[in-house]
């Protein structure tokens, strides 16, 4: 037989598997909701970016439109639900909170955690213990208030140098963010021009740039690269690093360790540590606390100071509630402290800007993705073991049937008839059920602070000649306001 015919007959044979794999594919999914047809090989490119979880999110919501609250489209051969509105994405998160818990395999993610992530398999046992860790430390208590406001203390003179002149509050908003987790974590407080201090911070921006990189999307495309050293060192270089920094941490915490008076989370996390050693392949270990660390460093300092700086160019481009905002702390406070967690119900309108402008600012769409623990029939569809699901939280935030103008900056949301503050139920900017944000406590308290305390002290405005412009246009350019957007702090004379 010529080799040009065994090619052909093997092409020929190839080919047919591939369709037979196609089909049999598509069998497996045809219960899915509908969506948009999807490429052989390529999914849908114009709606979701191989650099998962990045989603065309303005393309969402004309699906979502089309299709209706659920609805299918495709990373290459893949398929990912997307649940949209209020109702559907609180029936998966909150009525099949364990069906939907699941995370979808993310090659080097796994590869730089070794499985020991919040998002990895062992992510139960992970978060309970680092939930519990946290709690211990006083999240949401009043010895965690007391450290964020000495270190909302620490920016005043930091902003103040400025001299009202334009400047990029994203690097003193960071070192803030750091020297507070790093007093949860570690037990320790940095002077904002402290090496130490850089380094934690340079370290963790690198990682979380890193985290789209196009070697990075090739190994999750084709995660057999990940076989080969080099590769593979490369994609893990940066966890390495910020793991090698972590390290020196725990090792001076263990050499240290006082069992009877813990000090900070990985003090807790070190004595969990202890009571599971004798298990053979215990969840609770050294790479799951590094792990764990690393994680909460890097979701602390990157949400926490993208929030605040998008509060804060938000009252530049909106001086009227501004200015209300800073007419009732000045009559709670009287001018002669700073605003508390227990000033929450007389801080009304205060509290009412925080939650709408977390709202507006929608800065997780879509959260982490989910993925489905077993073939689980929903909402009149079946979505088979392992589907990858997109809770679209932009469309909850935005749900017209949920709020009043979706579309606008509107802080009369979170205020009821008396001007008092209110909940809203699909409020869920850090996402619902078992995947919750786990700094949530830690978060608003963390937001609700440095925001009203820099409102207090300063008047926040756009440098000249920059044009106003509505919550609308500031959502839709996030990134660039997050990389580079600068204000004026003009230093307020507070009347006692």
């Amino acid at each position: 037989m010529e080799l040009s015919t065994i090619l052909a007959l093997s092409l020929v044979l190839l080919l047919t598997i591939y369709i037979f794999f196609l089909w049999s594919k598509q069998q497996r999914y045809r219960s899915l909701p509908p969506g948009p047809t999807p490429i052989p090989l390529l999914g849908n490119p114009k709606y979701i970016d191989l650099k998962a979880p990045f989603i065309d999110f303005p393309e969402l919501h004309q699906l979502n439109q089309k299709y209706g609250p659920m609805f299918t489209i495709w990373k290459m051969s893949e398929p990912v639900v997307v649940l949209c509105g209020y109702e559907t994405v609180k029936d998966a998160l909150i009525n099949h909170a364990e069906q939907f818990s699941a995370r979808p395999y993310i090659a080097h993610y796994d590869a730089s955690t070794e499985g020991y992530g919040f998002n990895g398999l062992r992510w139960r046992s992970i978060r309970r213990v680092s939930m519990t860790s946290l709690r211990n430390f006083g999240m949401g208590k009043k010895t965690m208030e007391k450290r964020v406001l000495a270190e909302s203390k620490y920016l005043v003179p930091a902003v103040s140098e400025t001299g009202g002149k334009p400047f990029d509050p994203a690097m003193f908003l960071s070192h803030a963010a750091g020297n507070i987790i790093s007093t949860v974590l570690f037990g320790e407080q940095f002077d904002y021009k402290d090496e130490k201090l850089q380094e934690l911070l340079t370290s963790t921006y690198s990682l979380m740039r890193r985290f789209s990189s196009l070697l990075n999307t090739i190994c999750n495309i084709f995660p057999v690269f990940l076989k080969f050293p080099i590769i593979k060192q490369k994609v893990i270089k940066e966890n390495q690093f910020l793991k090698k920094l972590v390290a020196k941490y725990v090792e001076h915490h263990r050499k240290t360790l006082n069992p009877e008076a813990p000090r900070d989370y990985v003090d807790y996390f070190l004595l969990k540590i202890k009571e599971v050693e004798h298990e053979t392949d215990p969840d609770i270990c050294d790479s799951s606390l590094f792990m764990s660390v690393i994680g909460l460093l890097t979701a602390a300092i990157g949400s926490t100071t993208s929030t605040i700086k998008f509060f804060l160019v938000l009252m530049a481009h909106y001086p009227d509630v501004q200015a209300k905002v800073q007419q009732e702390i000045d009559e709670v406070t009287k001018s002669l402290r700073s605003p508390e967690i227990e000033d929450k119900p007389q801080l009304a309108y205060t509290n009412a800007v925080i939650h709408e402008a977390l709202r507006v600012l929608d800065l997780s769409p879509t959260a982490f993705f989910h993925a489905v623990t077993e073939d689980i029939k929903f909402r009149g569809y079946t979505i088979p073991k392992g589907t990858t699901v997109i809770p679209f939280l932009s469309s909850v935030l935005q749900d017209p049937s949920q709020w009043e103008t979706p579309e606008d900056f509107n802080p009369q949301h979170f205020l009821n008839e008396d001007g008092q503050f209110r909940t809203r139920i699909a409020f869920l900017p850090f996402s619902a059920g078992k995947r919750v944000c786990l700094g949530e406590n830690l978060a608003r308290m963390e937001v609700f602070l440095i925001f009203s305390f820099l409102l207090q002290k300063f008047t926040f405005t756009l440098p000249p000649g920059t044009e106003r412009q509505d919550s609308k246009y500031l959502n839709l350019n996030k990134p660039e306001i997050m990389a580079s957007a600068q204000l004026c702090a003009v230093p307020r004379v507070l009347s006692k």
